[in-house]
């Protein structure tokens, strides 16, 4: 798609970045979020616990392995949790690459804000929505919903926490799902073109590895290989 045009003052995109995170990535992220509380409040934490984690690392994976790890008194260590919490969370560091140059600032300090931001959801709206946004506004669009949907998901998780009595443990499990869903079905969106269609062959292809390696590499090797492989591929063809 082509930049949208614009002429003298442009208006800021912060408001419109707002608006489509209350959208359905922000109800995605809700509900996600909401199952995440209910996880902090049966691991005997404090809401507040809840909030920290939430806010603090902003990735439910690493998230999850904190609450399991303090829900067993740091058995392993504060250490090895941490590192864990680091090692599901690293696949933000592509995501970072690969926004850069979309965001389009003219400096490298004003992108430095919407670092904190960078998680599936916001990258994966701004990777669809960014080329239709005027390059000097995509980093306010970007704030606009990055900052959002941190919100949602700080309120959903304290929800989420004080309504846990409410919900059975496949309600819970049910609603962890959903992010990754409507992050699946922005995939299938895009299968027209190129690259996700590529990405979700490969992946789809490499899952077939988590039924033969041990479950705590499985996902993680099945991810690599799906994705390099993916790349390969677009690197041979010179396909974006």
């Amino acid at each position: 798609m082509r930049e949208a045009p614009h002429h003298g003052a442009v208006p800021s995109a912060f408001l419109p970045g707002l608006r489509e995170a209350l959208g359905a990535p922000g109800v995605a992220m809700a509900a996600t979020f909401l199952a995440f509380g209910a996880a902090v409040q049966e691991a005997g934490l404090s809401p507040g616990w809840a909030l920290l984690a939430c806010w603090g690392i902003y990735g439910m994976p690493g998230q999850l392995v904190l609450v399991q790890a303090a829900a067993t008194g740091w058995a392993g260590g504060v250490g090895a949790a941490v590192m864990g919490a680091v090692a599901v969370n690293a696949r933000f560091l592509p995501m970072a690459v690969s926004i850069t140059p979309v965001l389009g600032a003219n400096s490298r300090w004003r992108l430095l804000p919407a670092v904190p931001f960078i998680a599936v959801t916001p990258w994966a709206a701004a990777m669809r929505a960014l080329p239709a946004v005027a390059r000097p506004e995509r980093v306010s669009w970007f704030l606009g919903f990055g900052l959002t949907s941190w919100v949602v998901a700080g309120l959903a998780a304290l929800s989420g926490y004080h309504l846990a009595g409410a919900m059975g443990a496949e309600a819970r499990a049910a609603l962890l799902f959903v992010n990754p869903l409507y992050y699946a079905l922005l995939l299938a969106a895009d299968l027209d073109r190129p690259a996700p269609r590529r990405a979700v062959l490969c992946g789809a292809a490499a899952a077939s590895l988590a039924l033969l390696l041990p479950a705590a590499t499985a996902l993680l090797a099945a991810g690599l290989v799906g994705g390099t492989l993916a790349f390969l591929l677009g690197r041979r063809r010179g396909a974006g």
